[in-house]
């Protein structure tokens, strides 16, 4: 779980002379008539004699000093001083005064720093949990009094403060930031202490005003609570002719269990297209905003989606759609961080904030793999496979085919009755994470360590993990429980959730340095979340004795990489058309993500599954209350194949324990060192036609 408050942003130069230069031209280009918003907030308020004073004052005291690390910082730390800082020539005071030239008193400063950072990282954290408890857990009824507490965030104003203060430009001066390019050039070269000073670096690149933030923060937090209260009671769906499909007490979450319902369906051989065709109808009336308003989250009444009518006690209901609630909440996370674009200089898009900053892979880079790997004949070979293993023409839904995957021929029941059993209650799971580690490899010290670390909490929604943020702090493991014990779909999400919170704890307490804690974005932690989540049955013991496992899972990990980023590039896309139509209302928004969706499919999907106009890429809940997030799932598939491809023959828990405690290098100076290549695609390509031959 990210800080919000913790905002970076990337220049676009390559040295420190440049870096003036690009600065420099940041201050003439604030003067024209398009950048004049900009210009009222967010403009450089220390011109070039200022700067050129300021170095030179500095030079004077100490003239042996790096004149590299001096021009960067003094520049950086004067991109963010504004006039209620102080005159320039008070800047130019501060920067005498408080420039450390002396590299080991930089050093000391640096670890008080630290812990101090620490601190307040991880009583923040602490306190947003306890803020949120009730909204992300399930502990009682939601008031609005509850959703204005979990929505504030505590460490909004932590950044004006420390700009008043000026902690924040002793840290920008002392410790600037470096760019994703810098990084990647100079990184390999950098000692462990130097890429936490880097990572300090990251904490002051622009200055975004408490409320801005805040308000960005309210907007996803109604968001995520739309999306945690959006149940379909799969019980009172009805077919066209009144019949009943699933249990009466049936209720499943848009769109995660909704999902891994039709995937658990191909299971049922007698009911499951009949099935799997009602819950494909269910998604398109929630993507069409046109599903009735009162069967969501409701058991009062019948619906029956084909028909799309409601009943109750077989009397026909009037009833009116939900309005485009749906889209509302994206067209409001996008106001808010819109508006917050023209405080960060160059990353002045969330698109670039998401990918160039926090994925620290940019955005045209993450399209063009998309685009390279959905495109390959290999995925033409491949669904053709699952038509033939199916046995009939494909249906938009098969992008959730899971036939390779050895538990699709155990039936769903079967595998519930088990997971029930063993996790009657979230402290039946929590009880049994060290000897699950046990299994995969930690010793039993070891097991102890890191599951005393953990805590698992009964979850309003699907389930989710929430690390620490110092040490002494525990990750949050969030599961949904029913009073009748753990379903499998729950329990494979439990693994899930277990993997990032293994993650979570590894790279805090096991991480050399504070400011190098957690991992490089959101992609890495997903990766091990899906290592843990494949051997769940494993976990279950259950053993798979398929001899075609590995080809099994070479074809289920390329699939599955299709669909993710199929939806991953319908967001991407939906943003960049956001951003082309800002005034757009939710109604529009829904008509274009919904041709987008068609759009995306139609050129990647069409041509491999075999109809065409499918809108069904759209369903996807993260695009409502995660923005930009769903490219992480697919680097995650494509770290994870690589991470497992490395992990045969080895010992998965040493490995784990290796690779993680690297900490928050870039991705691809990470994937060196944990399997010795950057992060591709084609390994997972190279294999899939190895089977496919």
């Amino acid at each position: 779980m990210g800080m919000g408050w913790v905002k970076i942003m990337k220049l676009k130069s390559n040295n420190m002379k440049k870096l003036l230069f690009f600065f420099l031209a940041v201050l003439s280009a604030c003067s024209s008539p398009q950048t004049e918003k900009v210009t009222s907030v967010g403009s450089p308020f220390i011109n070039e004699s200022a700067i050129s004073a300021a170095i030179d004052s500095v030079k004077a005291t100490f003239p042996t000093i790096n004149q590299q690390l001096l021009m960067k910082g003094i520049i950086h730390a004067a991109s963010l001083w504004r006039a209620e800082d102080g005159t320039p020539s008070e800047f130019t005071r501060f920067v005498k005064k408080n420039f450390i030239a002396d590299p080991e008193k930089r050093k000391e400063t640096f670890g008080k720093i630290n812990r101090y950072f620490e601190s307040l990282n991880g009583n923040f954290n602490e306190i947003t949990v306890d803020l949120k408890k009730i909204l992300d857990e399930a502990a009682g009824e939601i008031d609005d009094i509850d959703r204005m507490f979990g929505n504030y965030s505590v460490g909004a104003h932590l950044s004006d403060d420390f700009y008043a203060n000026k902690i924040a430009f002793v840290i920008a001066l002392n410790f600037p930031y470096f760019t994703l390019e810098e990084k990647e050039k100079l990184g390999s070269g950098w000692s462990r202490e130097e890429w936490a000073m880097a990572r300090l670096g990251d904490y002051f690149f622009s200055r975004i005003p408490a409320d801005l933030n805040q308000a960005l923060n309210t907007a996803i937090g109604n968001a995520e609570m739309y999306i945690a209260e959006y149940n379909i009671c799969m019980g009172h769906l009805r077919t066209d002719n009144g019949g009943q499909l699933f249990p009466i007490d049936m209720v499943l979450l848009s769109h995660w269990n909704l999902r891994d319902e039709l995937k658990a369906d191909y299971a049922d051989k007698e009911k499951g297209p009949e099935k799997q065709e009602m819950i494909y109808k269910v998604m398109e009336h929630i993507i069409n905003q046109d599903i009735p308003k009162i069967v969501i989250n409701n058991p009062e009444f019948e619906w029956a989606p084909f028909t799309n009518k409601v009943t109750k006690g077989g009397n026909p209901v009037e009833a009116t759609p939900e309005p485009d609630t749906r889209y509302e909440q994206i067209v409001n996370i996008f106001k808010a961080m819109k508006n917050i674009d023209p405080y960060s200089s160059a990353m002045n898009t969330a698109i670039l904030r998401k990918f160039s900053v926090e994925m620290e892979i940019s955005q045209d880079e993450v399209e063009a793999l998309f685009d390279s790997y959905m495109s390959s004949p290999a995925m033409l070979k491949l669904g053709a496979l699952i038509k033939a293993r199916l046995g009939r023409d494909l249906r938009p839904y098969d992008i959730w085919y899971n036939g390779f995957k050895s538990q699709s021929t155990i039936p769903e029941d079967q595998l519930t009755s088990k997971t029930s059993a063993i996790y009657p209650d979230p402290a039946a799971f929590r009880a049994r994470m060290p000897s699950m580690l046990e299994k995969l490899g930690w010793n039993p010290v070891r097991a102890k360590y890191l599951a005393d670390k953990i805590v698992v909490d009964p979850a309003r929604g699907s389930g989710h993990a929430w690390g620490g943020a110092m040490k002494g702090s525990v990750a949050h493991l969030r599961t949904r429980i029913s009073d009748k014990g753990m379903d499998y779909k729950g329990y494979v999400i439990a693994v899930h959730e277990f993997g990032h919170t293994v993650e979570q704890t590894i790279s805090l307490y096991d991480v050399d340095n504070y400011m190098m804690s957690g991992v490089p974005n959101t992609a890495i932690t997903e990766a091990l979340a899906f290592v843990f989540q494949s051997r769940n049955l494993m976990l279950l013991g259950i053993k798979d004795t398929n001899p075609d496992a590995e080809t099994m899972e070479t074809l289920d990990a390329a699939w599955a990489l299709m669909e993710i980023m199929g939806v991953g590039m319908v967001d991407m896309k939906a943003w960049k058309w956001l951003y082309a139509n800002p005034e757009a209302t939710p109604a529009q928004l829904k008509e274009a993500i919904k041709t987008i969706a068609i759009d995306t499919w139609n050129k990647y999907f069409a041509p491999v599954i075999g109809t065409r106009d499918s809108p069904i890429l759209a369903i996807y809940s993260h695009m409502v209350d995660s923005p930009l997030y769903l490219a992480n799932y697919s680097y995650g598939h494509i770290v994870q194949f690589q991470l497992e491809a490395f992990l045969k023959g080895k010992n998965l828990a040493n490995e784990v324990d290796r690779i993680y405690k690297q900490g928050r290098l870039t991705p691809q100076q990470w994937m060196m060192g944990a399997v010795g290549s950057k992060i591709s695609a084609q390994p997972i390509l190279n294999a899939l036609d190895e089977v496919l031959k």
